[in-house]
């Protein structure tokens, strides 16, 4: 398995999409901190940039790395080589490449402009979401074998984390806000890991207005240590469930 994890990251590494990533990440991440004059406007837009890009670079690219390496894959698979070793292997390399890329455009900023507790937890937020987004990727596209429907899957997934869950679970308040929606806005909250993200950052930072109304909720209810723990918890939950679920599928799978 380390064999096929650096291979594939050796050859991501090297991949134009990947570059074009990292340098964008680093010019919008200067470009931020410069425009917005105080540290909090920089990384407020900062978190915004990584909620928005990041899952969707890692969903699509993910993704679409999975079906071009198909050859690849069935090459190994015909091997004496475990089918889990072949799947978590391109899993560590692609995730391990997008990492590397999330850190070099967007920790150089961070460190430079916003070193602090508030800054180093959104490095670590986008951290996790690449992984859990990249293994996300790797489930749609170790389901369906057909590639147009995967990339498919992977902007739907996208759109509905990204713009439709608050507006849904919005739309849920408004109808029961007769009843006491608490537990409920919580569990909803934990079953969008950008949203997750995105409060873990936020209940750092002294921004609660611009927090939205889950972030608001978030913040009443886990605005502890305790909460925050939970949170992360959540989101590592988010990261390892996909790649078991992957790996399920793939052990069984007639490629």
């Amino acid at each position: 398995m380390t064999r096929i994890v650096k291979y594939v990251l050796r050859d991501i590494l090297r991949s134009r999409i990947v570059l074009a990533y990292t340098g964008f990440l680093l010019a919008a991440s200067f470009g931020l901190f410069h425009l917005g004059g105080e540290i909090s406007k920089g990384l407020v837009g900062l978190l915004s940039l990584v909620l928005i890009v990041v899952p969707l670079v890692c969903l699509v690219f993910g993704t679409i790395h999975f079906y071009n390496s198909y050859e690849f894959i069935e090459l190994l698979a015909a091997q004496p080589v475990k089918r889990r070793s072949i799947l978590i292997g391109e899993f560590l390399g692609v995730a391990g490449a997008l990492t590397a890329a999330m850190i070099v455009g967007i920790a150089p900023p961070v460190v430079l402009y916003a070193a602090s507790t508030t800054g180093f937890t959104l490095l670590a937020v986008g951290l996790a979401l690449t992984v859990l987004f990249t293994a996300i990727a790797f489930l749609g596209a170790v389901a369906t074998r057909d590639k147009a429907r995967g990339v498919g899957l992977a902007l739907l997934v996208w759109f509905y984390f990204a713009l439709l869950h608050d507006g849904l679970m919005l739309l849920v308040m408004f109808f029961f806000e007769d009843y006491p929606l608490e537990k409920p806005a919580m569990a909803m909250i934990a079953l969008n890991p950008i949203d997750l993200g995105r409060v873990i950052v936020l209940l750092q930072m002294d921004v609660s207005a611009m927090m939205g109304y889950t972030g608001a909720l978030m913040k009443d209810l886990l605005g502890s240590t305790l909460g925050i723990s939970a949170g992360v918890a959540a989101l590592l939950l988010w990261a390892a469930l996909p790649v078991f679920a992957s790996n399920w599928i793939f052990r069984r799978k007639d490629l």
